[in-house]
């Protein structure tokens, strides 16, 4: 079992990468456009977490469903 869970987490690795890039690049864009105070700061971290759920929902709204 042990080396079952180490070939897992090792073949991961690269997916995770990508989502830290992509959540980094989300924190980036969300604080460069608050008003730069603490909770805008707060609130550009917080949206760069749930930025693939607006994306998903302007898809599906464009797309009618």
């Amino acid at each position: 079992m042990a080396n079952y869970d180490r070939g897992r987490a090792a073949t991961s690795g690269g997916v995770g990468f990508f989502f830290l890039l992509a959540y980094i690049g989300a924190a980036i864009y969300f604080i460069s456009h608050s008003d730069g105070s603490f909770w805008g700061v707060i609130l550009g971290l917080l949206q760069a977490i749930v930025w693939p759920v607006y994306v998903i929902y302007h898809v599906l709204t464009a797309l009618g469903a």
